[in-house]
């Protein structure tokens, strides 16, 4: 179960305080980590957003802005020297082949992403957080602020961070994840509020914003560090999806609420549920297995999907077809290819096998092979 501590952990300890939130400064209490230690980094650092007084509706009413002491600085040499500080210290504290996500606003996210790769990170990508509910523009001098950045990086060019590429084209209806994300701002039920219904946080982040980041870039199991922990949403998350999380918060009562908020969390008990297998991972299997179990027989007719096209299997697991070039055998690969008058093509997905009048991919027989292969070594 997660807790609040304040003890202080020194260089000679190499355990971590895991699943702990540690009260004080984040710059000081990542200097008190071990070096190379955490799998992920996620920071959603002040903004610096420099408001010039108070900001009202049209009714007259006031906005509920950000304007806390722990978002105003001197002068941006102050904010800058203050990030350099803490992106050094999370540079220690990731592991080599670590991810580092940087949340912000055009107040602030030019300044950190500069500093950053003068520290020696390297960007992967800057993804466009598009809000479908933004806050409206109340003075009407400028466009609605309808999105954030947040920043992808690995603490070196050589560096091979986890990208759960399957997860996440799963996750989008089997499509390569964009670069912009669609997703609505933290509302209703899931915003933190106090007895007397005040916001906890002013900038709590959605908890689906979390989802995305943890899945796409790290596996159960791993550990993500959240130097500015807030209201705990990068802590709800990873408990919820089977990682392990640390969180620095200089304010107790944020700390308090986030605790409150994580410990009703259920995780998921079965991990395999958590894990997408990368398909670069399985195990190969070859054609001629499908042959060899008797799956398929030589003689048995592929067709593609809306059979226009149709090959004979072959006892050495070739196929042969006629194509305009007239008869064409080879590998499954190769045949679809050439029938289709292109350079490639993935054979496992084109053809299909007839079972009582019904289409069915080939493929399905090869992941039937793999299931086998994987309950055999369990």
């Amino acid at each position: 179960m997660p807790r609040i501590t304040k003890s202080k952990v020194t260089a000679a300890k190499i355990s971590l305080p895991l699943d702990q939130i540690l009260i004080g400064d984040s710059i000081q209490k990542l200097a008190e980590l071990p070096a190379h230690s955490v799998d992920a980094v996620f920071a959603d650092p002040p903004y610096n957003l420099q408001l010039g007084g108070e900001l009202r509706r049209p009714d007259n009413s006031k906005v509920d802005a950000v304007d806390d002491d722990w978002d105003k600085f001197a002068d941006f040499a102050t904010y800058d020297k203050f990030t350099y500080e803490w992106l050094a210290a999370v540079k220690r504290v990731l592991k080599p082949d670590g991810s580092l996500w940087v949340i912000g606003s055009y107040h602030n996210i030019f300044r950190v992403g500069a500093i950053l790769q003068n520290l020696g990170f390297w960007i992967l990508n800057d993804i466009i957080w598009c809000k479908t509910n933004p806050m409206p523009n109340f003075r009407g001098k400028r466009f609605t602020n309808a999105h954030e950045t947040m920043i992808w990086a690995a603490p070196s060019p050589d560096a091979r961070p986890c990208f759960n590429y399957e997860a996440m084209k799963n996750a989008n209806d089997e499509k390569q994840m964009r670069s912009d994300w669609h997703l609505p701002i933290c509302s209703g039920n899931e915003r933190l509020r106090t007895a007397s219904g005040e916001k906890v946080h002013p900038t709590q982040k959605p908890e689906a914003l979390l989802y995305r980041v943890i899945m796409s870039s790290t596996k159960p199991g791993d550990v993500i560090l959240d130097p500015f922990f807030g209201s705990g949403t990068t802590g709800a998350v990873a408990r919820r999806l089977g990682r392990h999380f640390i969180g620095i918060e200089r304010e107790k009562v944020y700390a308090t609420h986030a605790l409150s908020r994580i410990a009703k969390i259920q995780p998921v008990s079965d991990t395999n549920l958590l894990i997408t297998p990368a398909k670069r991972e399985e195990p190969r299997i070859p054609f001629g297995h499908i042959l060899e179990r008797g799956l398929l027989q030589p003689g048995d007719i592929l067709y593609d999907e809306l059979k226009r096209h149709r090959a004979r299997v072959k006892a050495d697991a070739t196929l042969t077809a006629a194509s305009r070039l007239g008869e064409v055998s080879g590998s499954i690969h190769k045949v679809a290819a050439t029938i289709q008058g292109l350079p490639a093509c993935n054979g496992w997905t084109f053809w299909c096998f007839d079972r009582d009048g019904a289409l069915t991919p080939i493929d399905l027989l090869r992941q039937r092979i793999r299931a086998e292969m994987v309950g055999q070594t369990n």
